[in-house]
């Protein structure tokens, strides 16, 4: 009986630390892993900006689906991946992004401007159903190691 319990321990130990060691998906882990925003994603590769989204943030992201970037005029997308117009992509890209972890909960009822990573505002607009300047959130608070991430419905561009 022993025996039996002792194997049993040492079986789940390893099971145990496994979890324990696995650590929580940043904000570009999360976004690849959700499947939804390849274009998004591309961009960030473009413009240089993966070891940003994956350092200690915390940031709060507002992430247009590919869905997002399709509605763009035609071209758009393919214009700001030009190597030429890095700059611009990454001002767009930082246009969605805010310092610091900002859940739903903490804006509910309320409407604000936010300052961006790019220097900009945002109007986020919670007093029914949340408005990112003209985008709607529709999936909030999706945890990352580094921050949240707020799926919206459309791209927000710097003006």
């Amino acid at each position: 009986m022993f025996r039996r319990t002792l194997l049993a321990v040492l079986t789940t130990i390893p099971l145990a630390l496994g979890s324990v060691a696995a650590k929580a998906a940043d904000i570009v882990e999360t976004a690849i892993s959700a499947g939804s925003f390849k274009t998004l994603v591309a961009a960030v590769e473009a413009a240089g900006l993966v070891d940003t989204l994956k350092g200690e943030g915390p940031f709060t992201v507002f992430t247009p689906t590919d869905d997002a970037f399709a509605k763009l005029p035609a071209g758009t997308v393919e214009d700001l991946l030009k190597p030429e117009n890095k700059d611009k992509l990454v001002a767009v890209l930082t246009y969605h992004v805010v310092p610091g972890k900002i859940m739903s909960g903490d804006i509910a009822g309320k409407t604000s401007a936010v300052k961006t990573v790019q220097g900009g505002e945002l109007t986020v607009d919670a007093t029914d159903g949340v408005k990112v300047n003209e985008a709607s959130v529709v999936t909030a608070d999706i945890e990352a190691s580094n921050g949240v991430i707020h799926v919206i419905d459309a791209v927000v561009l710097p003006k």
